[in-house]
């Protein structure tokens, strides 16, 4: 019997190489498979005829996107159809590495200029994964978070966790974008290949290997209760 992951991107994108690297680090025995965009994956679900294999489903639970939330009720129609599929229950990539606890920590070292010149960032930051996670949907109505985002309005939790993950990590070895994912996630510190002598973050004296910072990022996250639900063992 073989464990699969399926993600909704291709090859190449940023949380295609995120969730490739985690699994290869935290559980080497899942094959991770990218299924190109949403409408793919629902049709690579619904196509699943071998039932002794378990699929680990991972499709943006992006709450106030409408277009998300119906392809996400057509999904779960076609995986409560068979007995060997786990939909995780994840908003996105972009808001998983948000929510790390150690995310400000890692990109900036203790007195760097980013703490000051991105406070406002930093600051909705905390407030929206606070709001997330006490349960609170509504974070269009916190005023930290509507003070950072001007077009809040025209914005779902997906399109603002992208902005607010790219404006705390952009400059840095650890910037995030749609179609980049910086080495400093998913290389040894430090095998920044462009880093300069003034490029300092908050790892630079502890130096994790690719394996610690994947076993952080699992314990520091929803993932940590997330996979359990799957029947997954993390190798910590």
């Amino acid at each position: 019997m073989e464990t699969y992951l399926w993600i909704e991107d291709r090859k190449g994108k940023a949380s295609y190489i995120f969730w490739k690297t985690l699994m290869r680090e935290v559980y080497p025995n899942v094959i991770v498979e990218g299924k190109k965009n949403n409408s793919e994956l629902i049709k690579s679900v619904k196509a699943i005829q071998n039932q002794q294999n378990r699929y680990i489903i991972i499709f943006d639970n992006s709450f106030d996107n409408s277009q998300i939330c119906r392809e996400q009720k057509v999904l779960k129609q076609y995986a409560d159809m068979k007995n060997n599929i786990i939909l995780l229950d994840i908003i996105c990539f972009e808001y998983l590495l948000l929510e790390f606890d150690k995310l400000i920590d890692w990109i900036y070292a203790p007195n760097d200029e980013f703490r000051n010149r991105r406070a406002k960032a930093i600051y909705a930051r905390n407030m929206l994964i606070d709001a997330i996670q006490s349960g609170n949907w509504d974070y269009k109505g916190i005023q930290e978070v509507k003070a950072y985002d001007i077009n809040l309005e025209n914005h779902n939790i997906e399109r603002l966790s992208a902005k607010l993950l790219y404006d705390l990590t952009r400059n840095t070895g650890f910037e995030v974008s749609k179609g980049m994912l910086g080495e400093c996630w998913v290389k040894p510190c430090c095998e920044w290949l462009k880093r300069q002598e003034n490029d300092i973050c908050g790892l630079d004296d502890s130096r994790l290997s690719t394996t610690d910072k994947m076993k952080s990022i699992y314990a520091g996250t929803s993932l940590i209760t997330e996979f359990p639900k799957a029947g997954l063992e993390a190798v910590l």
